[in-house]
């Protein structure tokens, strides 16, 4: 309580600037080790002040990756899955198509696969192994009841045996119409039940269901669909297994209006796996069942930070101002970038043109900055922010930002009571400007940051016409792209 009533009076004071005249009762500080921490909300936040705000920042449209326009695909292609293995850029998806004059379907769905070497450039492998319509001259990788929303992952549990280092989740039929089953495949093509019993049977699960190992929490993780009061909705439920499963829970979503979300797209964040993003989809009902891709993000796996603006509108495309189109689906990949000198940025891929009767269905990739979905933005009148207190591991700063060319960025390092640290006030610290993923933040003084470490310290960033996407005390880029070939 004490401590409780020590924060509130600091707020206030720093609130009405009173910063390095009060004598501050310090909080525990907030172990941050040498994670890469992105700015997409306020957790590591104590106070604002001036021009400053946490901004959402929306993907860029790109080209169109694949038109599912084979005999086996169609209008009704979906919930697609995309994630790097190694060299190997991996794509499973939905082939379906429906008569839109009558409803029914034109053929059964099937599960197909694509791949790709860099995620922008695509193809179908002619596999061999299910036939349709009197060929196996196709991409089809499964026919089974699960074909409708089959969501496979490749499992990062080293304790995984080789036949299951694929795995998936997939709604049944029949009798297993509301409930979960597992399947499992030893190289990603080649697939088969791992247990004939549904492994999860709370919810509706007629979406994109997804599970996936969480590396941080060392358990498997599993967001589904399910109806909450007759709106869609959706729950999470853990195992240590694949094939135990904890009872299922409602995400929760502070501050955020109840609405329908009909996918999640939940997964740990590559460079930051403490973190969990998603991707969910609006679903409006009352507007001829439009729908559009929101953002969120966790550090529980349970209470998200669910963003009211659309992550991804419709935007000037007719296909996309459509009934269930502007999915986002599961899936984030790194890719190159076209500018010269852009070196990487991110890739998520959409669908659109759903449930058209005179056309295939497409999938449409966008591109977004690396940890580039929020930042803590500046006009040009700029502001300050003020970090709580925070201990850390490592021996530089680094900075994900970008500022216009007369913007700017400094930062002071400071003990809990408001006092800069020697060598790391603003008047020691260059201004930056510029456009950087990871910059480390150098100080004439030649001091070095892991003095610092382990103790105690405010991180105060003075921002003007800039944008502060994440930070840490290590260079994200190795290790980071090392998880992502070895262990998505």
């Amino acid at each position: 309580m004490m401590r409780q009533m020590a924060r509130s009076l600091v707020t206030v004071l720093l609130a009405a600037g009173v910063w390095h005249s009060v004598v501050v009762v310090a909080a525990e500080p907030i172990q941050i080790a040498d994670r890469w921490e992105l700015l997409v909300d306020r957790y590591l936040i104590e106070q604002v002040q001036g021009a400053v705000e946490l901004r959402l920042h929306e993907p860029v449209p790109q080209e169109v990756v694949l038109v599912h326009d084979r005999p086996w695909e169609g209008n009704s292609c979906g919930y697609h899955t995309i994630f790097q293995d190694g060299p190997i850029y991996r794509m499973y998806y939905r082939g379906w198509n429906h008569n839109m004059a009558t409803g029914k379907q034109t053929h059964r769905a099937v599960v197909c696969y694509a791949e790709s070497r860099d995620g922008i450039h695509w193809e179908r492998p002619m596999l061999d192994l299910v036939e349709f319509q009197g060929s196996k001259q196709n991409n089809i990788i499964w026919s089974g009841p699960e074909t409708h929303n089959f969501v496979p992952f490749k499992d990062a549990n080293p304790q995984c045996p080789p036949e299951s280092r694929y795995k998936a989740v997939a709604r049944g039929e029949d009798e297993y119409s509301k409930a979960l089953l597992a399947l499992q495949s030893p190289d990603g093509l080649h697939w088969q039940r791992l247990t004939d019993r549904p492994i999860l049977t709370q919810g509706a699960f007629d979406s994109q269901n997804l599970a996936f190992w969480d590396t941080v929490r060392q358990e498997y993780r599993c967001y589904f669909r399910d109806f909450r009061a007759g709106r869609r909705d959706i729950k999470v439920a853990r195992s240590a297994d694949f094939l135990h499963w904890s009872e299922p829970e409602w995400l929760q979503f502070p501050d955020a209006p109840p609405e329908h979300l009909y996918t999640n797209a939940v997964m740990p964040y590559y460079r930051a796996p403490h973190l969990l993003i998603g991707f969910p989809t609006r679903y409006l009902p009352n507007r001829d069942s439009l729908t559009e891709g929101l953002f969120m993000s966790s550090r529980d796996g349970r209470t998200f930070q669910r963003w009211p603006e659309a992550f991804l509108r419709p935007g000037l495309n007719r296909d996309k101002w459509h009934n269930r189109s502007n999915y986002i689906w599961w899936g984030l990949v790194e890719t190159a970038s076209p500018l010269p000198g852009g070196n990487r940025e991110l890739s998520l891929y959409v669908n659109e043109g759903y449930y058209f009767e005179s056309q295939a269905a497409k999938t449409r990739r966008y591109s977004c900055r690396l940890d580039g979905f929020v930042s803590l933005h500046a006009s040009f009148a700029g502001g300050e922010v003020l970090t709580k207190p925070l201990a850390f591991e490592g021996d530089k700063l680094c900075l994900n930002f970008s500022t216009s060319a007369a913007g700017s960025l400094r930062v002071q390092l400071e003990t809990p009571d408001g006092r800069p640290a020697p060598g790391f006030a603003f008047s020691d610290c260059p201004e930056l400007y510029g456009d950087a993923l990871a910059q480390a933040v150098t100080w004439p003084s030649g001091r070095d940051v892991r003095t610092l470490a382990g103790q105690p310290i405010r991180l105060r960033f003075a921002l003007r016409d800039a944008d502060l996407y994440a930070f840490g005390f290590r260079d994200p880029s190795p290790r980071g792209l090392a998880a992502l070939g070895r262990d998505q």
